[in-house]
């Protein structure tokens, strides 16, 4: 409910009235329309509608109602008449949240000042009645009697208000109060002390109750009137001071009827005021006032509401208190705060848990993080202790038994709704009384102890008091969450801990009921995560489905109404009492109407109001600019939107303040979000104020700028210049000017239209923005992530390298999946697009060959340029899927936008290296087919030679006439065979030096490193590299001491580290080279370029270790060496298997049985169709079934959740290793990370396709497409009707040309003698392959899944495990690998660091394995040094400075780390072993992680629900 003066002033318009006003344009003179005027009686009088609204209202809102209108210095309902009852009610509890302040002249002098609840306040009451009809208008006369002389308010309504005139319908009878509350300045007051007015609706002679209860409670009764005839029995019945206000202008008055009643009541002159012919409005208000005076001076009865509730129940008035749920409420409140004689004692003996306890508590929790005090101790030692020590404080909060007081709170916030609230206000009433009543005799005490500078001790303890003194009902709910907290450190089945788990449920309720929780506590300066967490997730559940929250904040200087301003925008109840400054940060939830849901998507609105930034009684206290920095910070990365209020009296603070605020922001934008924000100026009423503050927005917006800089500077984020490079603002935009609360002086001041206004205004503007957001709205569970992730970065020095949130990595994983899914579309269309052209450049210069082209090389070019096209178009394909994926609203895609152009990059770096890998690939194949070209074209001459010998050997033989046996054919054809091959000849191929080849493109590649590479490469043959294992050598008698020191005890030292960066290099090398040879392809130069590139690439990205030219030559060297063995013997095997003679040996066989059925004259279709097709199309279709199944595997495999992202993969080992303890894979895992990845791909690729027939439905499906294709050629071929089977055979090959590459041998073979039917042929080659299918299938479903993956072109484990491992890096410290997605990330991350023992570091003299674990150790004071230190020491803190590519931030938690605390802790005595070290001191918390406590702890790291 907002606050509004001018709500009032409401007019229901009927149709008659809006019909005159759309005839108010005629001109024409209408005279009789003039007088007839329209009645009003259509027209709603404002106190019908008053008493209305409160008649269909429960008593909250009754109450919000009337602290409004009291606001507004309107009058509220005293007597609230029921027209259908005939009954009235007393207005007690809607009045109770009243609180009045104000100064009577008697404590001018002193300058202290009177606040308390109207209702108990016990002030003489002057009512005004009306007896009969009266021409003098009570209300308005009331108005001015009330109003000084500089400003007039209608406190009451009146007839001469808009609608004032109006018949009133219900609300005769209604009786009113106000009060007048003097400040304490004599030429403003208008009495002098403190007075409340009491003015009945309606004759009193139809409400005799009404009158009979204002003369009781009143010092005083004018009554109104202009004819006394009929009045004076009712006049008389009461024992209350009447005074009797006539006007004598009015033509009913009589004298007569005056002095009968005067005479009968006992009347004096002064008893009688009449306003006289000749006196005017303000004479006449200036004579009552007068006698006002007089009677609050000469009366001694004074009476308070409260007091008032005995006199309505023996009139039979009801009171609105007397319901059976308030006074219920009102009994078990008072049980409570009964007790409280001395607030301090009562917090310390009945809310114990919240105490020092509490504060101890946060105090080391936020020393866990910081680690401050951890000295030259063990660091994770050092944590330990501080977890033991968290332990016993809440061992000790568990000792307490519950207090009666939250027995009580507890037990009454329990009951039903409505009991429930009256319970919660009567509490909150109740404490704000006695806090009251407190902090205002220590001010007075504070005042009069000020006076003497020398009572500082004493001045101090008051100043103490003061901030400890408030009691309000979050201090029993921070209780609550204190008992519930402290109660999950007992056993789950503890019958205790069962029987508070209902706690957060219940506090839930309340919020989603509109009530405040405390988010921060402005006391201990924390939040208590586990309770705020518990709370909101249970809110989730009764909130599900419509979960969907926007968040607004208020940050701003103290006591500059920030809470005001909030309550009055969005009609909540924040506290806003005096001396009740908001301490710490309280949320609660607004339900969203439908028509502003489809505005702003969501179903809530959650407002967050901030204790004041600068406070003064933080001031004082060293860390008073970090708990604002905290809290601007926390705040602020919570909202949609923040209001930063800046009131103008407080400008000098406005630096400081904006420092806190520019800082929260700059913070924000770094970790991925993007609030917005509005600066609110309160005080600033002047209408220009727009115009005139321009000067003031740029110096606002100039001292942004530097707060930017030296925000950026403090954070290492220089790059931010100005605050618009942290956010979107416009010193126009985002800039609101309001005016002053009050209109006029307080106590009697209203409040200021022009303020409702402007944060009317404000408000709307506010909706728009957020209707406006490019991100969607939060859940509560993503709300509650949120406040768990920046405050435990809060805790941390470093907010940016500490931040951690699981909705960011859960943004970033769902990026990285989708990123993955589009790299692979890509790999995957370039695998298909490189077989197709592999199979085109095979088929080149053949039958098969489909080329418009004979020339290799244009053949080539025109491959490449269709390589490149497809290329750019899946490139672009991806960036626009990127930036589409960044388009979105949901999914959180803002808070990852820092990551778009990795991403970007990535892309790009992917086509290059596609693009150079499918060059390379087509350049190789085409060479190795031209260089085939010349042994082909001899091995054609050859079997056409021999072929027209065979055939002359058929005739010769047929003209013997003679019957010839198959051994005498035989021996015919030998001497042909033999004869034939001595008359061929046989030019020997071309033979390659591959040693030389790979010795020049070593050089060439060395030359780029200097003149000492070359030098060093000179030194040793190649011939003479590789032959034995690799080992990295060190020269230098102190470098030898120190090497063999490292290996005796373990410690990783430069050497032994270049030996595993080297072991790694070959393993990769070796296994390029296997796959290479295992083609049976002939060397191409490509090969050796493809492995110095990959030797490069490792090399880079290995920096961390300095790589020196005598390590990498000897490197590139040995493995060279062994590859150039292996190509030569690979080179010398393919042209020993193309060899021409060895070719027609091969077929000697065939010739020979060719040669008998043609003699023979048999038909040979069927047997060349079965030839044909197991000779030609067999070797052919499994090769493509090879070529194709690789993607197939990797596809497949990469739909699994394990293979969808790096982190992920890392999550699926280490989930692995821990289900099977098996110390010897854990040693293998972080001692041979890569090799042990490798393997475990193999076996989860086994694993996977051991379970089901996917393997062989991917074979099947290949097989079944080149079938197809195979049939589709054969029907082809026969339509063309050429009648010669070799056209026939031609026709098919070349149909499939860019389908499958047909060995040009064998069909070489098969057309040599071949007299076979065409169409037979064709019948039995359909027939043939079925047969070759169906055999295909057999073989596929024998050969085991280890033969197959052997046999593949693209290797699915080696292609898997390259995009898992991603860029390779590792932890400088601990060696756990880099999990970051893409291939071009600016920095490396990994989601869980482990202890440095596990990786063979040891303490320096004792031996002892660390237990130190580098994201413990980058927020402490140690230091390190390695090779990349030179030696020295460096700083932890700023271990960026030698790794800057590295981000290492904190642990979320101490629980984040329990998967290798577990582990070491397990086998600690097996790695010391292992490592020939001694075992690690292991802390006693690290003993107590359980199997299932490892699980979690993994599962949480690595975000999975």
């Amino acid at each position: 409910m907002m606050v509004n003066v001018t709500a009032r002033n409401v007019k229901c318009v009927s149709s008659c009235e809006s019909a005159c006003d759309g005839a108010s344009g005629k001109t024409e003179l209408d005279l009789d329309n003039l007088f007839n005027s329209e009645d009003s009686d259509d027209v709603l009088n404002p106190l019908d509608i008053i008493t209305a609204l409160f008649l269909c209202s429960d008593g909250f809102v009754q109450q919000e109602m009337a602290l409004k209108m009291s606001m507004c210095q309107f009058s509220v309902p005293l007597l609230l008449p029921d027209c259908d009852t005939k009954q009235c009610t007393l207005m007690l509890w809607a009045m109770r949240d009243i609180v009045k302040k104000y100064r009577p002249q008697s404590l001018s002098e002193s300058k202290s000042f009177i606040e308390e609840r109207i209702v108990v306040s016990e002030l003489p009451v002057i009512s005004f009645v009306r007896l009969g009809e009266c021409s003098l208008s009570k209300s308005e006369i009331l108005n001015k009697l009330l109003s000084n002389s500089q400003q007039y308010h209608d406190t009451f309504v009146h007839s001469n208000m808009e609608c004032g005139d109006s018949p009133r319908r219900i609300s005769n009878g209604l009786a009113e109060i106000s009060w007048y509350l003097p400040c304490g300045n004599k030429n403003m007051d208008v009495f002098s002390e403190p007075v409340a007015v009491a003015n009945l609706r309606g004759d009193i002679a139809s409400f005799e109750t009404q009158f009979s209860f204002l003369c009781q409670t009143s010092a005083a009764v004018f009554v109104f009137f202009d004819n006394l005839e009929s009045g004076c029995e009712l006049l008389t019945q009461h024992k209350a001071e009447i005074f009797l206000v006539g006007n004598h202008q009015s033509n009913h008055s009589s004298m007569a009827a005056l002095k009968k009643v005067a005479t009968e009541l006992g009347l004096t002159n002064n008893n009688i005021l009449l306003k006289a012919k000749h006196m005017n409005d303000a004479d006449f208000v200036k004579k009552l006032r007068i006698t006002v005076r007089d009677v609050l001076k000469s009366s001694k009865r004074k009476m308070g509401i409260e007091q008032m509730a005995e006199i309505a129940h023996e009139l039979g008035i009801w009171v609105d208190e007397d319901c059976q749920e308030c006074q219920t409420a009102r009994r078990n409140a008072d049980a409570i705060t009964a007790e409280i004689q001395d607030i301090l004692k009562y917090k310390d003996a009945q809310l114990p848990l919240q105490g020092q306890i509490w504060k101890e508590l946060s105090r080391l929790e936020k020393e866990e993080f910081r680690l401050r005090g951890v000295g030259s101790e063990n660091i994770e030692k050092y944590k330990s202790d501080l977890q033991i020590e968290k332990e016993k404080l809440r061992k000790e909060q568990n000792s307490h038994d519950m207090s009666n007081a939250m027995t009580c709170f507890i037990q009454a916030i329990s009951n039903p709704g409505t009991e429930r609230s009256y319970f919660l206000k009567w509490l909150r009433m109740n404490l704000d009384n006695l806090s009251r009543e407190k902090l205002s005799d220590l001010r007075e005490q504070y005042k009069k102890k000020n006076q003497h500078s020398e009572n500082k001790e004493e001045i101090k303890e008051i100043d103490r008091q003061l901030s400890n003194s408030s009691l309000g009902t979050e201090h029993f709910f921070r209780e609550m969450g204190q008992i519930y907290e402290a109660s999950l450190s007992l056993p789950e089945d503890n019958p205790s801990r069962q029987q508070l788990q209902h706690l957060p449920k219940l506090c839930a309720g309340l919020l989603l009921d509109g009530f405040p929780l405390e988010l921060v506590d402005g006391d201990a300066s924390n939040i208590p995560l586990r309770w705020v967490s518990d709370v909101l997730s249970q809110l989730n559940d009764l909130m599900s489905p419509k979960n969907k929250i926007l968040v607004v904040t208020v940050l701003g200087v103290q006591s500059t109404g920030k809470s005001t301003l909030l309550n009055t925008m969005f009609g909540v109840q924040f506290a806003v009492s005096s001396g009740r400054c908001t301490r710490g940060a309280f949320m609660l939830l607004i339900r969203v109407n439908d028509d502003v849901k489809n505005i702003l998507k969501c179903d809530y609105m959650m407002i967050i109001d901030t204790e004041g930034l600068k406070s003064p009684e933080l001031a004082q206290l060293d860390n008073s600019y970090e708990h604002d920095n905290e809290l601007a910070t926390l705040v602020v990365g919570l909202s949609d939107i923040t209001i930063i209020n800046i009131a103008m009296e407080n400008s000098t603070e406005m630096k400081d303040i904006l420092q806190i605020v520019v800082h929260a922001f700059l913070r924000m934008k770094e970790v991925g979000k993007k609030p917005k924000c509005q600066f609110v100026h309160q005080n600033v009423s002047d209408v220009s104020a727009h115009e005139k503050n321009l000067r003031d927005r740029k110096l606002l917006l100039q001292q942004l700028n530097e707060m930017t800089q030296a925000a950026a500077k403090m954070e290492k984020r220089e790059e931010n210049k100005s605050f618009t490079d942290v956010m979107e603002y416009s010193p126009d935009t985002g800039n609101w000017y309001v005016p002053g609360l009050w209109n006029g002086n307080p106590p009697m001041a209203p409040v200021n239209a022009g303020y409702s206004e402007a944060v009317y205004e404000l408000k709307k503007n506010i909706i728009q923005m957020l209707g406006s957001c490019e991100s969607s709205a939060n859940n509560i569970l993503e709300f509650t992530e949120w406040t768990e992730s920046l405050w435990n970065a809060v805790k941390h020095e470093n907010f940016i390298f500490s931040f951690r949130n699981s909705l960011v990595a859960d943004a970033y994983m769902r990026l990285c999946t989708e990123f993955n899914k589009w790299e692979w579309e890509f790999k995957k269309e370039m695998y298909t697009w490189v077989t197709e052209a592999d199979t085109k450049i095979s088929n080149f210069g053949t039958v098969a060959g489909k080329s418009e082209t004979s020339d290799m090389s244009d053949f080539l070019t025109h491959l490449k340029s269709e390589a490149c096209v497809v290329l750019s178009k899946w490139e672009t394909k991806i960036l626009e899927n990127l930036a589409e994926y960044f388009k979105q609203t949901d999914g959180h895609v803002c808070l990852v936008e820092g990551y778009k152009e990795d991403f970007a990059n990535s892309a790009r770096s992917l086509r290059r290296e596609m693009e150079n890998s499918v060059i390379n690939q087509l350049t190789a194949t085409a060479d190795i087919r031209q260089g085939m070209t010349e042994i082909d074209r001899i091995k054609d001459n050859h079997k056409k030679q021999l072929e027209g010998r065979v055939y002359a050997l058929i005739e010769e033989c047929r003209q013997k006439k003679v019957k010839m046996t198959d051994k005498e054919l035989d021996e015919n054809f030998n001497k042909m065979w033999k004869k034939t091959l001595s008359e061929l000849s046989f030019p020997k191929p071309k033979d390659i030096d591959v040693i030389a080849r790979v010795t020049s493109d070593l050089r060439t590649n060395l030359s780029h490193r200097g003149g000492g590479a070359c030098q060093l490469f000179s030194q040793k043959r190649l011939q003479d590299c590789g032959q034995g294992p690799f080992k990295c050598t060190v020269e230098g008698w102190y470098k030898q001491f120190k090497h063999q020191f490292s290996k005796l005890f373990n410690v990783e030292d430069h050497v032994m580290a270049l030996q595993e960066i080297a072991d790694s290099i070959i393993t990769d090398c070796t296994e390029f080279v296997a796959d290479k040879v295992k083609r049976k392809n002939n060397y191409h130069d490509t090969y050796i370029q493809e492995i110095l590139h990959k030797i490069d690439e490792k090399l880079q990205n290995n920096q961390n270790e300095k790589i020196e030219i005598k390590f990498e030559v000897p490197l590139k060297q040995h493995i060279c060496g062994f590859a150039a063995r292996q190509f030569q013997k690979m080179h010398e095997d393919f042209l020993r298997e193309n060899d021409p003679y060895r070719c027609l040996n091969q077929n000697k066989k065939n010739f020979c049985d060719d040669f008998k059925d043609v003699f023979h004259k048999r038909d040979q279709c069927q047997k060349k169709a079965k030839e044909f097709t197991e000779r030609c199309l067999w070797p052919a279709v499994e090769d493509f079934v090879k070529c194709s199944l690789g993607p197939d595997i990797i596809g497949e495999m990469k739909t699994k959740f394990e293979f969808s992202t790096r982190m992920f993969f890392q999550y699926s080992i280490l989930l692995d290793l821990l289900s099977k303890p098996d110390f010897g894979k854990y040693q293998s895992y972080i001692c041979s990370y890569e090799q042990y990845a490798k393997k475990w791909v193999v076996d989860c690729i086994l694993k996977h396709f051991s379970q089901g027939s996917t393997m062989f439905e991917f074979e099947d499906q290949h097989l079944q497409s080149r079938i197809s294709s195979i049939n589709i050629a054969i029907n082809k071929a026969k339509t063309e009707k050429s009648g010669n089977l070799r056209t026939f055979v031609q026709n098919v090959c070349q149909e499939l040309g860019d389908k499958l590459v047909i060995s040009q041998d064998a069909l070489g073979a098969f057309m040599i003698l071949n007299n076979a039917d065409q169409e037979q042929f064709a019948h039995w080659l359909t027939e043939s392959v079925k047969d070759m299918a169906q055999d295909l299938r057999e073989k596929f479903k024998e050969t085991s899944i280890q033969m197959k993956l052997k046999s593949l072109h693209v290797n699915p484990q080696r292609e898997l495990l390259s995009q898992m491992i991603g860029c390779g890096k590792q932890c400088p410290f601990c060696k756990a690998p880099c999990e970051a997605g893409g291939r071009e990330h600016k920095e490396h991350q990994t989601s869980i660091h482990r202890p440095k023992g596990l990786g063979r570091s040891t303490w320096y003299g004792t031996e002892k394995l660390v237990i130190d674990i580098c994201s413990s150790s980058v927020i402490s004071d140690t230091r390190f040094r390695c090779a990349a230190t030179n030696g020295e020491w460096h700083p932890y803190k700023r271990y960026t400075e030698i790794y800057p590519d590295w981000r290492i931030p904190p642990d979320a938690s101490l629980e984040a780390t329990d998967y290798w605390k577990y582990v070491l802790a397990k086998f600690n005595d097996k790695f010391a072993e292992a490592y020939n070290a001694k075992p690690a001191d292991i802390p006693i918390t690290w003993k107590n992680i359980t199997y299932e406590q490892a699980e979690e702890s993994l599962k949480k790291t690595f975000t999975i629900k």
